[in-house]
């Protein structure tokens, strides 16, 4: 039964790719104003039509508050939508540039073409933002999609596949369901590009399958985002805003600060600070809140239950760290003490559990940020000019907020992606449509140039005229 499935599947995603690949060039002669037309028909989808189906599909799925899914699922979207929707025109027309003076009577100018069929790929953690969002971008730029979906977000996968089938012909836009087979036969096929949202681990498979077809990839990546908190920040604001980028979706979040650098001398009021915020936002008992999230299935609840068992076991402070496998909860945990060799800060948490470091000296903490992977975001919270432009300065990453965590994601006139291993390529407004596209080179002849006198035999007095076109052009 199951190989028959496979074949069926394998048949299934021939023929879509196959008539995306046909329609690709009606798609990408689309105007503006067809391009608008669609946008604004999944902005009215996402935002009116399906918003309660998406909300209560993701209560399924994870337990996840309607309050959180507006916020981090559909706010997002509407945002690159509105913002695509003011900016297409401008986006879609030539960009002309200088052209140099040897080469008089030319224009050259720079055309956005859709880079052709296109495949995303998108993550179980924010299902519909980390899905619609690039769609929204891929529209845009006038490409042919097809959508795989995370298979452990069942439910909110069924909703936008039937958002999608009531907006989209398949040989245009198409979601596919399946697990990771289906994944890995769709890397088989020749996609002009290919939009990952995932792991680094995966990312590189992604990566070595597209480089077989020469597909362009965009990974957006993770890793171990720091936090640095020195001596001149404003510790409970620091507090209130990173336990809120740490705990919304229960730490289920690729730019989640994932550990806290403190100066030694804020230790005790930043560790009071964030304990007093999570009761605020949790109460006494988050496992009765209606506003925390779950672990989005027993599997990953189980990998973030052993790394906090294996700090423990080497000597880390655990404040917090109750569990309950039959519903995937973690409690909001704060880890201090925490060995340097422990899994925790190894591994990316992707949960609710916070280590938290302290350091003397601000060269200390980024000697131990610069010793890891280059982070997808970087936070700093300090009311120093100069510590944080050194920070700066001397540290990488995908994405910094000073003074906030996260927010960064969410303005869309900022390209958002990582740097190596927390990523490749950007996404985001003009940055997310200029990667589904292609900057054609276009240069165009009006009239005869000087470059018609310089071409072979090359005369003592070519010769002369090519060496001060050198020195002088």
């Amino acid at each position: 039964m199951n190989i028959v499935a496979d074949l069926v599947d394998i048949e299934r995603i021939q023929q879509i790719f196959e008539a995306q690949k046909k329609n690709q060039f009606q798609v990408g002669n689309s105007t503006a104003k067809e391009r608008k037309a669609k946008l604004k028909r999944l902005k009215e989808a996402i935002e009116i039509t399906f918003r309660q189906e998406i909300r209560d599909a993701l209560k399924k799925d994870y337990g996840k508050p309607s309050a959180e899914v507006d916020m981090t699922e559909i706010y997002p979207v509407m945002t690159e939508l509105k913002h695509a929707l003011s900016h297409l025109d401008d986006w879609m027309g030539n960009r002309y540039v200088k052209t140099p003076l040897a080469f008089l009577g030319s224009s050259s100018y720079i055309k956005y073409e859709p880079k052709g069929v296109c495949l995303i790929l998108s993550p179980w953690n924010f299902p519909v933002n980390l899905c619609f969002g690039p769609l929204v971008s891929s529209i845009a730029a006038g490409n042919t999609v097809i959508i795989k979906p995370s298979e452990y977000t069942i439910h909110v996968s069924a909703v936008m596949k039937k958002i999608i089938a009531s907006l989209f012909p398949e040989n245009e836009v198409c979601v596919l369901e399946g697990g990771v087979e289906t994944s890995t036969r769709l890397l088989e096929f020749p996609f002009n590009h290919i939009f990952f949202t995932g792991s680094p681990g995966v990312g590189k498979m992604v990566m070595q399958a597209a480089a077989k077809n020469l597909a362009s990839v965009t990974l957006e990546l993770g890793g171990k985002s720091p936090t640095i908190i020195d001596e001149t920040a404003d510790v409970p604001v620091a507090a209130r805003r990173t336990i809120w980028a740490k705990m919304v979706n229960a730490g289920q979040l690729c730019i989640a600060p994932d550990y806290v650098l403190v100066h030694q001398s804020k230790k005790e009021e930043l560790m009071q600070a964030m304990l007093k915020t999570i009761n605020n936002f949790y109460g006494d008992n988050s496992f009765t809140s209606k506003d925390y999230t779950r672990i989005v299935n027993d599997k990953h609840a189980a990998r973030v239950v052993k790394y906090l068992e294996d700090a423990a076991l080497k000597g880390a402070t655990v404040l917090g760290g109750k569990s309950d496998s039959s519903e995937n909860y973690i409690q909001p945990t704060i880890v201090t003490d925490v060995p340097l060799n422990s899994d925790l800060m190894n591994e990316e948490i992707f949960g609710p559990v916070l280590p938290v470091l302290t350091y003397n000296t601000l060269d200390e903490a980024i000697a131990l940020v610069n010793s890891k992977e280059k982070p997808l975001a970087l936070y700093i919270y300090s009311k120093s000019e100069k510590n944080i432009n050194h920070i700066l300065s001397n540290t990488r990453a995908g994405g910094t907020c000073v003074n906030h965590n996260a927010v960064n994601f969410y303005n869309v006139n900022l390209p958002f992606g990582g740097s190596n291993n927390s990523g490749i390529g950007k996404a985001h407004g003009f940055h997310g449509f200029e990667t589904f596209s292609n900057a054609r080179s276009v240069y165009r002849q009006h009239i005869p140039g000087a470059l018609e006198l310089l071409v072979p035999p090359y005369t003592k007095w070519k010769e002369k005229m090519i060496e001060w076109t050198v020195k002088y052009f």
